[in-house]
């Protein structure tokens, strides 16, 4: 398969083929990793990194938090 590059602002791009992005399950704003191996471009999808919930929480500061939400009284059966 071919494919042509165009400009694009500064940069150049490349535009993947539908089957293609489907095949390697890409899509709009997919993070892929570029490299060179002997003279030729490889592209693939980058491998997705699933935080651990004490990395989130160690993000959590109290410049970052929200005050208390008032959402009124209790609706039907809820008990408060």
């Amino acid at each position: 398969m071919k494919a042509t590059i165009h400009k694009w602002g500064n940069s150049l791009a490349l535009r993947i083929p539908k089957g293609v992005a489907q095949e390697l399950g890409l899509e709009q704003r997919s993070l892929v990793e570029l490299s060179m191996a002997k003279g030729v471009l490889v592209l693939k999808p980058a491998k997705r990194v699933r935080p651990s919930l004490a990395a989130l929480l160690d993000g959590v500061r109290a410049d970052n938090t929200h005050a208390e939400v008032n959402l009124g009284p209790p609706q039907g059966r809820e008990s408060w």
